[in-house]
């Protein structure tokens, strides 16, 4: 870091002291404050946030350094204080593994077949050794690979997994049959994110995890997947190591499952529908798995860049603006164009919460309550840089009143509505209707639910601890535009650009429903740091125990 910019981060934090005003903010200036969100401003944002010099933003790559340096000066111009004891910067330990010649075949008898990684197969792990592997290890189909008590389901009830390989299917039983009473229908829940089959087949005592991709139910194709496990891997750096995670996890083509199937002499049409059934058993497939990968290992340190504006009269009470700073980096084995510029996802996100602290800075006075604009690293490792703020808050948890996500804003144009990711949480949607209405809008329920969305980006984390969290996506319902239209775009940008060299700035974007979802975001963002009641997730909610447990721990009046 220049000195120069050492010595305005020290001179920042030592006037927090500083920040003062008298009153509360009106709703008027609130809308005058939301003007400063300009089309012009946020054009420049996205731009430099997306250029080939930051190269893909790749945690623990040169591009990194300078992505950091750039929000460090973004915060200082926009009045911010270092949230993370006089720096910028939280850093997280990271360990990097770099799988090579990644190895995977299936073995019946005199038969068998060997899978090509990248076109068949994508398989790594996740324990810090130098090679890790499986040997005539018996695979095992365990349907979706969930426990879940609450549910009334145990895909892997009645069988001993250690030294067995797990065969699993991607989402859960209710996208298949759409019956709202099983799981929750179409919408996933956390059992369904890969993640989670991954935690409980280590659970379970699985030597390996092995998921089958299909292209609809993981809501993604798989160049995506393949895209995704192809590069480095980051994970938080633990003590242990990871050592009680699978020797080996991964995932295969619907393809090869299907012949996987047929050289146990099973149908995988029929061990699927076989799946969605409650009572289901795992199917040993008289098969053998045997992997292997070597790795290379370099510890790293990725920070999350936390910056905050101090509340008048309660700064020690927080609201919280998150956005993944990170994207894909370069990949040298992919054809052509080596750089995963990220310019949606999430060069629009970063943009966005300088953009809203931008709205904040012109405020007359400074809001009631604190806001944090926190940047942080390996999302797309894994949701990493938010696991580690949860685990280790720069504030207590239990005195955020909301967190407030920004990931990917497509630019659509203007729309008549806005999309909740996992719509029916908490009340901060009480507070977006309102201001969605003040735009003649509306709020809709999030066109995938099945998906789960909601569990794929950085306030899950938060959500997870009790937070209250807000996810919205662009609405598609152009307010110009033929029927259709918008979905169209959507749709164009996760086929051809989502985690693609494709997802790059273009000038002939149009943002400007993009700056009515920030305006959106700010007014939200603005009523909860000015008011004093705290934010609750609706009855029924999953993470509203955790809401409970912590707000029972805060001091009473303050």
């Amino acid at each position: 870091m220049r000195f120069d910019r050492q010595m305005t981060i020290l001179f920042a934090a030592l006037a927090a002291a500083l920040v003062s005003g008298a009153g509360n903010a009106a709703d008027k200036e609130f809308k005058q404050a939301a003007a400063a969100i300009t089309e012009s401003g946020f054009r420049t944002l996205v731009q430099d946030i997306s250029a080939d010099e930051l190269e893909g933003r790749g945690p623990g790559t040169p591009g990194e350094q300078r992505t950091i340096e750039y929000l460090e000066d973004q915060f200082l111009e926009m009045g911010l204080q270092p949230a993370a004891g006089g720096s910028f910067r939280q850093d997280v330990s990271l360990v990097e593994i770099t799988a090579i010649d990644p190895q995977l075949s299936f073995a019946r008898g005199a038969g068998g077949m060997t899978l090509a990684f990248g076109d068949d197969m994508v398989i790594g792990t996740r324990r810090v050794r130098p090679e890790s592997s499986i040997k005539d290890s018996e695979v095992v189909f365990v349907g979706y690979g969930i426990v879940a008590p609450e549910f009334d389901w145990n895909d892997y009830a009645g069988i001993d997994m250690h030294g067995k390989t797990a065969l699993i299917l991607v989402n859960d039983p209710g996208f298949v049959t759409g019956d709202a009473a099983l799981f929750r229908g179409k919408a996933l829940t956390y059992h369904g994110r890969w993640t989670y089959k991954f935690e409980e087949a280590a659970r379970q005592g699985a030597a390996a995890a092995i998921i089958v991709h299909d292209t609809a139910p993981a809501a993604y194709d798989w160049q995506v997947v393949r895209n995704g496990w192809s590069r480095p891997q980051f994970y938080l750096d633990r003590p242990d190591g990871n050592a009680g995670r699978t020797a080996l996890e991964g995932w295969i083509t619907h393809d090869r499952a299907r012949q996987l199937m047929e050289m146990a002499g099973l149908d995988l049409d029929v061990m699927q529908a076989a799946a969605v059934k409650r009572g289901f058993h795992p199917v040993p497939l008289g098969v053998t798995a045997r992997g292997s990968v070597r790795n290379v290992i370099r510890r790293a340190k990725s920070p999350n860049v936390a910056g905050v504006m101090p509340g008048k009269d309660r700064p020690d009470e927080y609201v919280i603006y998150v956005a993944h700073w990170d994207h894909l980096g370069r990949s040298l084995a992919f054809s052509g164009d080596p750089i995963f510029n990220g310019a949606v996802d999430n060069a629009t996100g970063v943009a966005g919460i300088l953009a809203i602290a931008k709205a904040f800075r012109e405020m007359l006075l400074a809001p009631s309550r604190s806001v944090m604009f926190l940047a942080v690293t390996a999302e797309e490792s894994g949701l990493i840089g938010s696991e580690h703020y949860a685990e280790h808050p720069l504030v207590p948890l239990e005195k955020t009143a909301a967190v407030i996500n920004i990931d990917a804003l497509n630019p659509l144009g203007r729309a008549k509505d806005v999309e909740v990711i996992g719509f029916g949480a908490s009340e901060l949607e009480d507070l977006l209707s309102a201001a969605a209405k003040s735009q003649g809008r509306t709020l809709m329920q999030d066109r995938r639910s099945e998906a789960g969305y909601f569990y794929r980006s950085d306030h899950f984390n938060f959500a997870k601890a009790g937070v209250p969290a807000l996810y919205i996506k662009s609405g598609t319902t152009l307010r110009d535009g033929p029927p259709g239209a918008g979905l169209a775009l959507y749709d164009a940008y996760y086929a051809e650009r989502y985690h693609k060299p494709g997802d790059q700035y273009d000038a002939s974007w149009d943002v400007s429903g993009t700056i009515e979802d920030l305006k959106l975001l700010y007014l939200v963002g603005a009523k909860v740091a000015k008011q004093k009641t705290w934010p609750q997730w609706y009855e029924g909610n999953e993470f509203r125990a955790a809401r409970d447990a912590s707000a029972a721990s805060r001091v009473p009046g303050k």
